[in-house]
């Protein structure tokens, strides 16, 4: 009896002074503030181990398609730069500002797999900024973003250009288009031959890739796509 009159005692204790600190307003609740190491350790813990856990039930298409990724790119673009940057491109402002920080893509695409990629795409990351792109994007229109990203650990600013101009009119946010909602620089086609000739990569956007042109299949985590990619 003593043990549970005990129990109840602290359990009380401890959502008083739960509830107490929350209305204190001390916690710093701000943007410019970093978490502490206790707290960050907690969070990505948190994180990881959530994707891991659901991103096991996604059925990965094949990836292998360099059409598949040349589809992704400009999607990648006008969806991802603003906050995580690209190959030879800086987050923008408002990337800059986000707490936790945005991650480098190429990082992540090298120590995720796919279904990983996939998940975060599509169902986002509560409290840090990262949107569920699925609620305005089908499974079909996020693969190619997916299998462009596995690509990002190879990739420098010239080949990422290069690519980039060799993707024109491609995916469902097409270079040059302004409902993108981003700019994609002043880099033609005929520029980025030029660039890439300069660095050695002469008539090879992605040259160290062997790849087999074929349709990719449907996801089996697939949904009806409101784009018509």
């Amino acid at each position: 009896m003593k043990k549970l009159r005990l129990a109840t005692y602290l359990l009380t204790t401890t959502a008083i002074v739960t509830a107490g600190f929350a209305y204190s307003g001390l916690y710093d609740v701000s943007a410019s503030s970093p978490h502490s190491g206790v707290v960050n350790w907690l969070l990505s813990t948190t994180s990881r181990a959530s994707i891991e856990r659901h991103a096991s039930n996604v059925n990965v298409p094949d990836l292998s398609n360099e059409s598949l990724a040349r589809a992704g790119i400009n999607d990648f673009n006008a969806m991802c730069i603003g906050c995580h940057g690209a190959p030879g491109q800086a987050p923008e402002a408002m990337g800059q500002g986000l707490n936790p920080p945005a991650p480098d893509l190429a990082e992540s695409a090298a120590h995720m797999n796919p279904a990983e990629l996939f998940w975060v795409t599509k169902h986002g990351i509560r409290m840090t900024g990262m949107p569920a792109w699925g609620a305005t994007h089908g499974d079909e229109a996020l693969w190619p973003v997916v299998a462009f990203m596995t690509l990002l650990p190879e990739l420098d600013a010239v080949r990422y250009q290069v690519l980039l101009a060799s993707a024109d009119g491609v995916g469902h946010h097409e270079a040059g288009n302004d409902s993108a909602g981003h700019e994609h620089g002043d880099t033609d086609t005929e520029t980025a031959t030029e660039m890439a000739t300069d660095h050695g990569y002469e008539n090879a956007a992605i040259d160290d890739h062997s790849r087999h042109p074929h349709d990719p299949p449907e996801s089996g985590d697939s949904k009806e796509s409101e784009h018509d990619h």
